[in-house]
């Protein structure tokens, strides 16, 4: 058995190498769907059948435990999933939650009412179906109240990301940090809501300036697997990790040394 991460291209390795580095006893087996990656242009229906069969896909692997490290299949597809009934034994969890309880300053299993907080406006930067599920504020109305989110749908980044255009994956984050800042012009805070943008969040802090606080969810959803690990052991991965893919397995390997910067093997599923 294994921990399973998914998502729908390589943006995910950022969250992978983050829990890698808190949990290096830990296996992980990782599924990228870069042949139907970007999710981000998708609707939720088709995010939805396609993230539900690459978590099963993992639970029929051995991984107990999956976690969608795609904000836009935890946005479109991670509550249906969990409505529906997830399998005995087995558990699927987002990368939404870590993210605001790290906003709101809100310990791990805090349920009391919604109360305000420090943050009191908040730009997000996230992929279109993110955006517009609005999954983002609905979570965070949970937990906190008279939060203004401002969010920006930012359009070809990740495809740019995949693609190693770093200079166009660039300018295109800077063009929407300046969209941003016409409707939200002084955030105090600002959340990198897709797990690609971390490999860009040198750009997105020089456009936001010093002043506002930017949220990345990599070492966040590490610190927060780190505790669930603890708190549900029979849920460690003991076996055969790796990483799967549906795209080129040669091609998805080249784009994933690039971003981690390591030598790694993806299997064709």
């Amino acid at each position: 058995m294994a921990v399973g991460i998914f998502d729908s291209g390589l943006g995910g390795l950022t969250v992978l190498d983050a829990v890698q580095h808190r949990l290096p006893e830990v296996e992980f087996l990782y599924f990228a769907d870069s042949a139907h990656a970007p999710y981000g242009v998708r609707d939720a229906e088709d995010i939805y059948q396609l993230t539900k069969h690459a978590v099963e896909t993992l639970w029929d692997r051995g991984c107990d435990l999956v976690i969608l490290a795609c904000n836009t299949a935890s946005a479109a597809a991670l509550r249906r999933m969990q409505e529906a009934g997830v399998p005995q034994g087995k558990r699927v969890l987002g990368v939404f939650v870590p993210l605001i309880e790290a906003l709101t300053e809100r310990q791990w299993g805090d349920n009391s009412p919604p109360r305000e907080v420090e943050v009191q406006t908040v730009a997000l930067f996230a992929t279109p179906a993110t955006v517009a599920s609005r999954a983002f504020q609905r979570e965070l109305a949970f937990r906190a109240i008279g939060v203004d989110v401002e969010a920006q749908a930012c359009g070809g980044v990740v495809d740019a990301i995949e693609d190693g255009d770093r200079i166009l994956a660039e300018a295109l984050v800077r063009s929407h940090v300046e969209a941003l800042k016409r409707k939200m012009p002084k955030p105090d805070a600002a959340i990198l809501g897709c797990t690609h943008y971390p490999i860009l969040e040198d750009t997105f802090r020089e456009a936001l300036g010093p002043d506002v606080k930017v949220f990345s969810q990599a070492n966040l959803v590490a610190e927060s697997l780190t505790d669930y690990l603890n708190r549900h052991p029979g849920m460690l991965g003991a076996g055969k990790g790796g990483f799967l893919t549906t795209g080129n397995p040669r091609k998805v390997s080249d784009q994933a040394m690039r971003l981690l910067r390591r030598q790694v093997e993806f299997e064709k599923v």
